[in-house]
């Protein structure tokens, strides 16, 4: 008898990541795909499509289908996904395939059943079951689904940000927020237009963020080419860590806010173990130098980035699919 396939998907607003049962993450490309004008007909995805973004022929469009970590063109979503399932090798066995998927925990009905049409859209045979992303990243960071202590999970990717306490394989308080990655790589944008008047391009911003983050890095700041806002010139210019910290601050501090937040709402009963676990900070977001220290200071509770935060999600939705399925409500 053949063995029943099974697929793992986490669907992000910057990258898509497939983990196929028995074999690991296969694909990990950015959520992008490029369609042909008029037509829509699909040309590239992943990576390639992604590199044309801002430079596209005119013959071509760019099309990031998902925004705030939900499916924003469904069409778009599905081919790409489809480009995507097809490029991992992922083979529908005799039995009916599994599927799970990862979605915001604050994504509405409506943006949950466009997630799974778009996930079978093609494949009507698979059966899918959807996993709120903490839930997730807390499996993938060690969580027993089977367990009954308490964890402190913050999430942050590319469109969203979710602090969630986790309890085996039950979310008991979420605050989810619509902000990430992508909201950061904005900021420092405005920021350093309007502290240096230079336009810089989001992927500028985000080696800025990656390089300096809030502590202002190894060597405190960096170099960066843009456009002088006012004379319409190039122009290289040094960026002050101090610049691209208090640029990150108007992200960064809504999502401390709803962290203390959701600690006010903590079930005493819980204090003792979210203590003891520590803090888990998941997601690419987890790797903004100088975040989890700011969390420490401002919850008292000490916080690490998990192992491999830019696949905590997929991998907890990978066990889930080989270990817990049944623990997933059908959709």
């Amino acid at each position: 008898m053949r063995l029943r396939s099974g697929v793992a998907i986490d669907l992000g607003t910057v990258n898509s990541l497939v983990h196929i049962h028995g074999r690991g993450v296969v694909l990990d490309e950015p959520s992008a795909i490029a369609l042909m004008r008029p037509t829509g007909h699909p040309t590239m995805v992943g990576a390639r499509a992604d590199d044309l973004t801002g430079k596209e022929p005119t013959a071509v469009k760019v099309v990031h289908p998902l925004r705030e970590g939900v499916i924003s063109d469904l069409d778009a979503a599905a081919s790409m996904l489809q480009a995507f399932l097809r490029r991992a090798h992922f083979h529908t066995s005799l039995r009916l395939p599994r599927a799970v998927i990862c979605v915001p925990s604050g994504a509405s009905f409506i943006e949950r059943q466009a997630l799974v049409a778009a996930v079978s859209l093609h494949r009507p045979r698979l059966g899918v079951r959807l996993v709120d992303e903490p839930l997730a990243a807390a499996v993938g960071a060690g969580v027993d689904p089977l367990g009954n202590e308490g964890v402190l999970v913050v999430d942050i990717g590319g469109g969203t940000t979710e602090a969630a306490l986790v309890v085996g394989a039950r979310m008991v308080r979420v605050r989810p927020l619509r902000i990430g990655g992508n909201a950061m790589d904005e900021a420092i944008v405005q920021g350093i237009k309007g502290e240096l008047g230079l336009q810089i391009g989001h992927r500028a911003a985000e080696q800025l963020k990656k390089t300096l983050g809030l502590t202002g890095g190894a060597e405190g700041a960096a170099l960066v080419v843009g456009i002088d806002t006012a004379h319409g010139t190039l122009r290289e210019d040094r960026v002050e860590g101090a610049v691209v910290a208090a640029a990150l601050e108007h992200v960064v501090a809504p999502i401390i806010e709803s962290v203390e937040e959701l600690l006010w709402e903590m079930p005493p009963d819980l204090a003792d173990s979210v203590v003891r676990h520590k803090g888990q900070l998941a997601g690419g977001g987890a790797l903004l130098l100088g975040l989890a220290s700011r969390l420490h200071a401002a919850t008292g509770i000490t916080t690490v980035v998990v192992d491999d935060p830019l696949r905590s999600v997929v991998r907890g939705a990978a066990i889930l699919l080989e270990r817990h399925y049944d623990l997933l409500a059908p959709t």
